[in-house]
């Protein structure tokens, strides 16, 4: 390439020559072989301890102590779910873990939602500024570092129960929930709000019909969010309820995890039948966790 050639190339058609590398024949965009490397590890890393579950929780008693983990059932069997579903009393914890879920995840979203409004809007403000800073060094503060604490206040005020658990998931998870609606709201468009302002509308009204569901994308993200975090939590609902009869799924497991140690296709049977309902609500929602991520990272 001669001294001409590189005087007269104009910067945006640079990028677009080196990005001929990683085109192939036809044009179209080709993920390296490293990538491909990548993701196909991270495949196998998933799905490999799935298949596992899968198939061991299909087997009778006589096939899951052979050492043959990752063979097909033969024949296939739901012994192991009737006595997950009978010995971990099923029903009474996955209604309990519903609920802890459901008021974790609606509360999550209300609540952080209300909150970066008010910080997104009023940063100029030092106290909403330092609010949202304040909200932010939570998220260093892990529960066990404060597990004696909040064991011992939940205690006082008659919270070790599932109600108990359900608010402090809640706060604990406000810290990264308001990060996430605060980036976004600060994208959205100020003349919406101002408009309807003009016209009589009051700050509660402006949120409501306007800014809220606006926020529909973060939103879903918030609440999926919150609730794998929930509904995979072991140690809060096992430290905090004090009543062994209203534990969540996740606890259940470890206390019947003696009584599984021989028969692992109760035991496996036991996990999927906790972590389905998980997998079902990511796979159904996995798209809004990307799009609501990446809306507020641009904006």
């Amino acid at each position: 390439m001669t001294a001409q050639t590189l005087v007269t190339t104009t910067p945006a058609q640079v990028p677009v020559r080196r990005r001929r590398r990683f085109l192939g024949r036809g044009g179209e965009d080709r993920p390296s072989w490293s990538t491909t490397t990548v993701l196909l590890v991270c495949t196998i890393a998933v799905f490999l301890p799935l298949y596992a579950t899968i198939t061991m929780a299909f087997k009778t008693t006589s096939q899951s102590v052979d050492g043959q983990v990752f063979s097909l059932p033969s024949p296939f069997s739901i012994e192991g779910f009737v006595q997950a579903w009978e010995l971990t009393n099923f029903p009474r914890g996955f209604a309990i873990s519903v609920f802890v879920t459901l008021v974790t995840v609606v509360g999550t979203v209300i609540l952080a939602a209300f909150a970066a409004y008010a910080i997104a809007r009023n940063w100029d403000h030092r106290f909403f500024r330092w609010s949202f800073f304040y909200l932010l060094a939570a998220m260093f503060l892990p529960f066990p570092v404060l597990a004696l604490s909040q064991v011992k206040l939940t205690g006082m005020v008659n919270l070790d129960n599932p109600i108990g658990v359900a608010l402090l998931h809640v706060m604990f998870q406000l810290s990264f929930s308001v990060l996430l609606f605060t980036a976004f709201i600060r994208g959205l468009p100020e003349e919406l709000e101002e408009s309807a302002r003009l016209d009589g509308a009051t700050t509660w009204v402006v949120f409501r019909r306007i800014v809220f569901p606006m926020m529909a994308p973060m939103s879903a993200t918030v609440a999926i969010f919150a609730f794998l975090a929930s509904w995979n939590d072991f140690m809060m609902p096992s430290l905090i309820t004090a009543d062994s009869t209203m534990q969540t799924l996740p606890v259940l497991q470890n206390v019947f995890q003696t009584q599984f140690s021989s028969n692992y296709n109760v035991a496996f049977a036991s996990y999927l039948m906790a972590m389905a309902p998980a997998i079902i609500v990511y796979l159904f929602t996995q798209r809004w966790v990307m799009s609501g991520v990446t809306q507020g990272a641009i904006k």
